[in-house]
């Protein structure tokens, strides 16, 4: 009887260690809560393909490991999300840099930065099919071609005609709503269309357009060297919490890294988000993307997210010259690589 007591007091202090243990871990947990950032992101489009990366940092937890909390958005183009981080509507996106650099130029102060330059090549491509006799970008003079009036290609064409030797005016241009696009291709009542090479190649396909059939000429290997789709930030967000975003970029990093190698795994992350995806559709759709523009020999040489200064300076005055912007010192300063993750971590080696 006179060791009962003893045994009471182990337990007791027993009871005790393991509810301040427990104390302790909700209150970590809670502290940990609290202290991660919220960062609201908006994509450019649809979740498709290219946004497994994005999808696999947040299922994976990577955005948490580096204390963020982080909410993915479809969005409806590059413009619409230049525009929701300048309302302050969100955070952080992806958007065509052609997009940032016309909607700043005709809005200074926009306040949004380019911060990782995903596509290393713009997408833009003209399509036409070879029955139709057009090849070459000179079979395109006296052609109608049809796009969105808000289509990169499409505005780029003041570009893609100088580099090749064509008039600006040597085309007329159909305004048609992207959903008709390839349809209107397909049954031959235009001559060619403008758009994203891994959204119209796709779309042209699934219309019953043969492979072999297919002219795509993309902007890139005909002169043009305007940058692709970017991760941008608020200027304040910049200011106030860059550990935030170099937090932000290092996990995204590490996705794309594991997408690039394992793009069969990286796509499942898009059909957990719309269980209505086609995932053999939305694989090669990521592919064709990541392949073409995401993987070139500028980033073999110098890292993922990168740009070159030399060929920028040259796309941003071509972009001036074909949107018809005026220069200014703002559009010079609209990507900042400060906040890329080391050199190493974006290595393709």
């Amino acid at each position: 009887m006179k060791e009962q007591p003893a045994k009471i007091g182990i337990f007791q202090r027993l009871s005790r260690s393991i509810a301040i243990g427990t104390g302790i871990g909700a209150l970590a947990l809670s502290m940990a809560s609290q202290a991660a950032t919220d960062i609201r992101f908006t994509l450019d489009w649809r979740f498709e393909g290219p946004s497994a990366p994005f999808l696999l940092a947040r299922d994976k937890g990577y955005f948490a490991e580096e204390g963020l909390n982080v909410t993915i958005d479809s969005g409806n183009g590059s413009a619409g999300a230049v525009t929701r981080l300048a309302s302050n509507s969100y955070d952080m996106g992806i958007a065509d840099y052609s997009a940032l650099t016309e909607t700043t130029a005709s809005n200074p102060g926009t306040g949004v930065t380019a911060v990782y330059m995903l596509y290393n090549t713009t997408p833009a491509t003209v399509f036409a099919l070879s029955s139709s006799g057009i090849k070459t970008p000179a079979d395109l003079a006296g052609k109608t071609l049809g796009a969105p009036v808000f289509d990169g290609g499409r505005k780029a064409w003041p570009a893609f005609a100088k580099a090749n030797g064509l008039e600006t005016d040597s085309v007329s241009w159909q305004s048609v709503e992207p959903a008709l696009r390839e349809t209107l291709l397909a049954r031959g009542q235009l001559d060619g269309i403008t758009g994203f090479y891994f959204t119209s190649l796709l779309n042209l396909e699934a219309r019953g357009v043969n492979p072999d059939d297919i002219v795509a000429m993309r902007y890139p290997e005909h002169g043009v060297e305007f940058y692709g789709n970017a991760i941008i930030a608020r200027n304040d967000l910049l200011e106030s919490n860059p550990e935030a975003v170099r937090g932000f970029l290092r996990a995204f990093n590490r996705a794309l890294q594991e997408t690039l190698a394992d793009p069969e795994a990286a796509v499942a992350h898009v059909k957990k988000q719309d269980a209505l995806v086609d995932e053999a559709l939305e694989l090669r759709r990521l592919k064709l993307a990541f392949d073409t523009f995401v993987v070139t020999d500028e980033t073999r040489a110098n890292g993922l997210g990168s740009v070159d200064e030399q060929r920028m300076a040259r796309a941003l005055e071509g972009m001036v010259a074909a949107y018809d912007l005026t220069a200014s010192p703002e559009l010079e300063t609209l990507f900042d690589s400060r906040f890329l993750p080391s050199s190493e971590a974006r290595s393709l080696d």
